[in-house]
């Protein structure tokens, strides 16, 4: 069993997009087998076998731009885990591209970002 505080330390850890492989390390240490990410806002909803945790929202709400557009997007996300930009910069580019949310399997390995028709944008495997 988690809670949202443990998984918040975890990821105050996290500086850039090279970070978050040890992130989701620690936190599937937690229990954690997954999770949704939500731009609009920051809310994280985070599934365990038995357990659901919710965060509150993180901040007020931005306007996910309803034209994806998936060629930029893939772009900045290399960019981003190579540790090129923030958190907050990937946030806003996401936004920007049409982002809405993205989930992430810890069983499968895989994080799925999602636009605002919950359609598939891209899906990438995770090391």
């Amino acid at each position: 069993m988690f809670n949202i505080q443990q998984i918040e330390a975890a990821h105050s850890k996290v500086k850039t997009g090279a970070d978050f492989p040890n992130y989701i390390k620690e936190i599937q240490e937690f229990g954690v087998t997954g999770f949704e990410y939500f731009v609009s806002n920051g809310k994280e909803i985070f599934f365990g076998k038995d357990c659901r945790v919710e965060s509150p929202d993180k901040y007020e709400a931005i306007n996910i731009s309803k034209d994806v557009n998936a060629h930029i997007f893939k772009n900045e996300l290399l960019a981003h885990q190579q540790g090129k930009t923030t958190f907050e910069e990937f946030l806003k580019m996401c936004a920007e591209t049409g982002i809405s949310y993205w989930k992430v399997d810890l069983d499968l390995k895989t994080c799925t970002y999602f636009d605002l028709k919950d359609r598939e944008v891209v899906k990438e495997m995770l090391s």
